[in-house]
């Protein structure tokens, strides 16, 4: 509490969040606008059958537009297709020399490498709105689970809808971009953050419905205790110590001192689990190709039942060896213990007992997978666990109840970008404040 009265104390701190706060507020009056050319009349029935419509692809591309989804609203897409571009754009840095080269210039490269990620966030984005709006127009009930006319006119409202999506994706990395530089946090993290929370309250109201204010308590005392796992996770590092030659130039010594090199449990953050839900989304995505009824009916429902039922045993192995095995993948490529290794021996350092070059390479890479698997089976379980549980007590085991606010996805993504704002907001108050802190 001290925190936030000293936040609102401090007029260009306290300009900033209300910024923030602003951004957020068109964020999420922007992703309840329909996109031109949709019928709103099926719009409004596919809102009023929304907890049976929120399994499967749809809840969770729904989840991470906050809802723009269900409206086909200007923010449908979300900010989805920037974070799979930042993910192909760091992936492609280890294989592209190019790209290499530009991360190693600094801050030029680095905005040569955003500006190369803005694009191909615009491309996915318009291939992801193509493929949406004309798998919508061509079969909605495979897509939504209802009969519904989104275009009753299609042809031109269909082009339209998909160029307003694109388009509101655009905007949305510069309301990101926006908040970054004038606001607090990370812009596009907090436009996610926003996205999530938002479904929050929609769960409650479901579950009070179906289980009373009983059922409510035990959900948010297991919403706290996640949380509590969660961050204690999160803020959980191994710590390489790394020690420093001393060097006399002229008649100065550098070096000598000590560090460490800070390996988290869990490096990944959240990424593995977008990459497993984003892989297990393709093959509902590829059936709606398919004939709406005979066999292309039958392989839409076995698809279902078995890869989006979050209390299903195959969907539980499935989900939780993609997610284990992503945050190996990930990890190999965000923290190479060869580069590491030539970059403590140009500098001069070491870690304690082991010599410089092939061996210190060996001890970082054994490390790094030691932390890796705990980290992973974390993450599997917090992403698997909830939703499971909410479905099979909410849903009597049907999962026909939305839990996919209530996924480990959201509750990761919510955590994880609470902890990175109040930090930055922390060290603000640092800089603005030094008695507040001494104290």
């Amino acid at each position: 509490m001290s925190t936030l009265r000293n936040v609102f104390r401090t007029p260009e701190l306290r300009n900033k969040i209300l910024f923030t706060l602003a951004i957020i507020l068109l964020y999420r009056l922007g992703a309840q606008i329909p996109a031109p050319g949709t019928n709103l009349d099926a719009i409004e029935a596919l809102r009023e059958n929304f907890e049976d419509t929120s399994g499967g692809i749809f809840g969770y591309l729904n989840l991470l537009s906050g809802g723009g989804l269900a409206s086909l609203s200007f923010f449908a897409l979300g900010i989805l297709p920037y974070i799979t571009s930042s993910i192909i754009i760091q992936i492609l840095t280890v294989a592209i020399p190019k790209l290499e080269q530009w991360q190693a210039e600094g801050a030029t490269g680095q905005r040569k490498i955003t500006q190369w990620t803005r694009y191909i966030a615009i491309l996915l984005a318009l291939v992801q709105s193509t493929g949406i709006v004309f798998l919508i127009n061509r079969n909605p009930e495979g897509f939504f689970g209802v009969p519904i006319d989104l275009f009753p006119e299609g042809g031109f409202k269909v082009l339209l809808a998909v160029v307003c999506m694109t388009t509101g994706t655009a905007v949305l990395m510069w309301m990101g971009e926006l908040i970054s530089t004038k606001g607090i946090g990370n812009g596009m993290s907090i436009l996610i953050f926003a996205s999530v929370v938002s479904s929050l309250p929609s769960v409650g109201i479901q579950v009070q419905a179906l289980r009373g204010w009983f059922g409510v308590a035990i959900a948010v005392v297991l919403l706290l205790l996640l949380c509590a796992g969660i961050v204690f996770v999160e803020q959980g590092q191994r710590r390489i110590p790394v020690n420093f030659a001393k060097r006399v130039v002229g008649r100065r010594q550098y070096g000598g001192n000590n560090s460490y090199i800070p390996l988290k449990v869990n490096q990944a953050g959240v990424i593995p689990v977008i990459f497993a839900s984003s892989l297990l989304s393709l093959p509902t995505l590829l059936t709606g190709v398919l004939p709406a009824d005979g066999w292309g009916q039958d392989v839409r429902l076995f698809i279902d039942n078995n890869l989006f039922q979050p209390d299903n045993v195959g969907y539980i192995l499935v989900f939780g060896l993609l997610i284990v095995g992503f945050a190996y993948f990930y990890n190999s490529i965000a923290f190479d213990p060869i580069r590491r290794a030539d970059d403590l021996r140009k500098s001069g350092g070491f870690i304690p007992g082991i010599r410089p070059g092939p061996q210190t390479e060996r001890h970082l890479a054994k490390i790094l997978n030691r932390i890796t698997l705990p980290g992973a089976l974390f993450l599997a379980v917090v992403a698997l666990i909830p939703s499971a549980a909410l479905a099979r007590y909410v849903g009597g085991g049907t999962g026909s109840t939305n839990i996919t606010a209530f996924s480990g996805v959201s509750i990761l993504i919510g955590v994880g970008v609470s902890l990175e704002t109040m930090k930055q907001i922390d060290s603000q108050l640092m800089s603005r404040n030094y008695e507040g802190f001494l104290k």
